[in-house]
């Protein structure tokens, strides 16, 4: 699949390589880490009750850190850390969609230029409504916009 992405070249805007100004490409794209942030702690997981007490860990008090009790900024709270984890994922997983709409664009192309080659239509609207059906059943009402712009950036616009 990887290999169809590299050499399939496309006429439609937006297609893997055709990317214009400030279009990202979803290959070798990564967002930084949030621990790569200057001046932020890094991220520390214990696994054993050794790691915890051992001298290289350093002391640890219940007391709160110097700037908090002065009344400084207060150290990141759980629910901040659970947030940006949480946006993190997202912002993997936007990657991956991206990838993903970027291959079935890809293949796209090639169906096209299939049909268009074999004396058939560039559309096959019955296959786009099984498209907009499927979308809509998994997703509900919103599903079938979702769906509308996914094969309009697949196959152009009609």
């Amino acid at each position: 699949m990887v290999v169809l992405l590299e050499l399939t070249p496309s006429d439609f805007p937006g297609a893997p390589g055709r990317q214009g100004p400030g279009r990202l490409s979803f290959s070798g794209f990564r967002r930084p880490r949030a621990s790569a942030i200057p001046n932020e702690e890094p991220d520390v997981t214990t696994t054993s009750p050794e790691a915890i007490t051992s001298p290289a860990a350093g002391p640890t008090t219940a007391a709160p850190s110097a700037p908090a009790a002065a009344g400084g900024p207060a150290p990141a709270t759980a629910p901040e850390a659970a947030i940006a984890d949480a946006r993190e994922r997202i912002d993997v997983l936007d990657d991956r969609i991206i990838g993903l709409i970027q291959e079935r664009m890809a293949v796209s192309a090639v169906v096209q230029r299939t049909r268009i080659a074999s004396g058939g239509r560039r559309v096959h609207l019955s296959r786009e409504m099984e498209i907009l059906g499927r979308y809509r059943d998994a997703l509900g009402k919103p599903g079938t916009p979702l769906a509308m712009t996914l094969l309009e950036l697949c196959r152009g616009r009609i």
